[in-house]
């Protein structure tokens, strides 16, 4: 039977966008309607959905979308989106209501906690970055600067305000609990899932990404390298390894920092590095089998503000991972306790040079089991299903405050 009172799911992107997070949405958004009524609110063209038995009603707010290079253009296109999201809010949600958002924009959080506030609904936030932290690591803002202490002391109250706060990595815990808003029973651990189904892929020399690469050992890099990544420990280990005919690097990907290894290759053309742009969903699978070892390069002091989502895809493809991380971040944990790879000091090129001379040296066909094994803990059904029951807590936590 379905419950009296409605979802509203808000995000910018959503399907037809083919970014991680639309898909992360759309797919927790489809699940909840199977017990619930569910509203999407999406930023994206062409999104909006008639409402069909069983399926999320999707409702497209306008907006604008330049590109991520055009840092002025896109700050004003994302405070215009929320503003316009929280007076869709205002309209849209009822007493009784659960919004549930994400960190992308950085803003909409506020805006979806006060809308929410403002009309007796409940919100849960789904954190995948943290800021101002995420851009006090990255050398954008001081951490003693104007901007930075007035978005932590909006955070608190935001904090506050929201019912349910859902992190992807265990190590987020303690910075959030920072914050005088923000209390443990708030806090819900799901992490993020794979999308590829886990099984040992074997290393074929007729991988059409590997055809062209005469080594036998290849280490890959794969997906968004943003501010949180480090692209030139990646291509500095490739310079101390180039004299090592057997070890070639397949690296895929885009962002700011895919762009910043375009141009060191460009400087120093490297034998033993490959660059390939980004490749389309259907050849994600070619491309994680193509490779012995993956690499997600990790800047200093990223530990509790970014959890890789393609750590779970190299898992599910039976690769073992050399992480540059802290030891103490989500897939360090992972990999540590489930002995599935290397974990690098950030910034040490040297390390993980040696990292990946000893993965090519000592291949271990128990590792990839291991990696298949653990890729099968993270997956769908058993996040999403997560997902399902904390909206049914709100919504029952709701019923029962009227009740009273």
């Amino acid at each position: 039977m379905r419950k009296p009172h409605k979802v509203v799911v808000v995000s910018q992107h959503y399907p037809p966008d083919h970014s991680t997070t639309a898909a992360i949405m759309a797919a927790i958004a489809e699940r909840i309607a199977q017990d619930a009524d569910v509203v999407v609110v999406s930023g994206m063209p062409g999104s909006a959905r008639a409402p069909a038995p069983g399926q999320p009603t999707v409702v497209e707010i306008r907006n604008w979308l330049p590109g991520k290079a055009a840092l002025i253009k896109r700050a004003l296109a994302e405070t215009l989106f929320t503003g316009r999201i929280f007076f869709a809010l205002l309209t849209r949600l009822q007493r009784g209501d659960v919004a549930l958002t994400v960190t992308a924009p950085f803003v909409l959080p506020y805006a979806v906690a006060t809308a929410a506030r403002l009309k007796r609904a409940k919100s849960a936030l789904i954190l995948h970055d943290l800021f101002p932290d995420v851009l006090v690591m990255s050398g954008l803002l001081r951490p003693s600067s104007l901007v930075a202490r007035a978005m932590r002391g909006i955070n608190a109250l935001m904090f506050h305000a929201l019912n349910a706060v859902i992190v992807i990595g265990r190590d987020t815990e303690k910075l959030l609990l920072r914050y005088g808003g923000m209390t443990p029973d708030k806090i819900r651990f799901i992490p993020n899932w794979t999308t590829l189904t886990p099984a040992i892929r074997p290393v074929s020399p007729d991988n059409p990404f590997r055809k062209a690469i005469a080594a036998r050992f290849v280490v890959g890099l794969s997906g968004n390298l943003g501010f949180t990544h480090d692209p030139d420990i990646v291509f500095e280990a490739a310079r101390l390894l180039r004299g090592e005919s057997e070890i070639h690097f397949l690296l895929s990907g885009w962002g700011i920092g895919f762009e910043r290894l375009k141009d060191m290759q460009a400087a120093a053309s490297l034998a033993n590095v490959t660059l390939v742009d980004r490749v389309a969903d259907e050849e994600l699978d070619a491309l994680l089998s193509s490779a012995d070892v993956w690499l997600i390069p990790y800047r200093k002091d990223v530990a509790g503000l970014s959890v890789p989502s393609r750590f779970y895809n190299l898992l599910a493809a039976g690769r073992p991972v050399i992480l540059v991380s802290e030891p103490e971040a989500e897939a360090a944990l992972t990999v540590k306790e489930n002995r599935l790879g290397w974990v690098v000091t950030p910034g040490r090129s040297d390390q993980l040079a040696d990292a990946v001379r000893q993965a090519s040296q000592a291949q271990d066909p128990a590792m990839a089991e291991r990696a298949v094994a653990a890729a099968q803990t993270f997956s769908p059904e058993r996040a999403l299903g997560s997902y399902a029951a904390l909206v049914r807590e709100l919504l029952c936590n709701r019923d029962a405050e009227q009740a009273a």
